[in-house]
């Protein structure tokens, strides 16, 4: 009787590609960022932190406004006009979003903009 018998075992192609990268979340770094890689995490910085704080802004002002818009509804007169005078400034809060967004964006992109076109130029040669 043979003893040798074996049972092995392939995982499919995407099993395959799934185990590759969590294999490779858990290994040491690689030493250089490949070029496209850190284009991309370039690219993605310039908007990210303007879509952070313009959120932030608009969720308060949103909350603001909520608040002012209960004063004013609670049916007490005491509340009724710092009820509107809070729901402005959270309406105001809520306006400041996206100038606030295209401020950040725009203070970004040029800090990064020479990075960036260095990197695109070594790519697209």
């Amino acid at each position: 009787m043979d003893n040798n018998k074996t049972f092995s075992y392939t995982y499919s192609a995407s099993q395959q590609e799934e185990i590759k990268k969590i294999r490779d979340k858990y290994s040491t770094p690689k030493q250089a960022e490949d070029k496209m890689e850190q284009l991309r995490r370039l690219d993605k910085s310039v908007t990210e932190p303007g879509t952070v704080i313009s959120l932030i802004v608009g969720i308060i002002g949103s909350l603001i406004m909520g608040t002012g818009m209960s004063m004013c509804m609670v049916g007490n007169d005491a509340f009724f006009i710092p009820g509107i005078i809070i729901g402005f400034v959270g309406i105001l809060g809520i306006i400041a979003a996206y100038p606030l967004y295209n401020a950040v964006t725009k203070r970004r992109r040029e800090k990064l903009a020479p990075e960036i076109i260095r990197l695109s130029d070594e790519l697209m040669k």
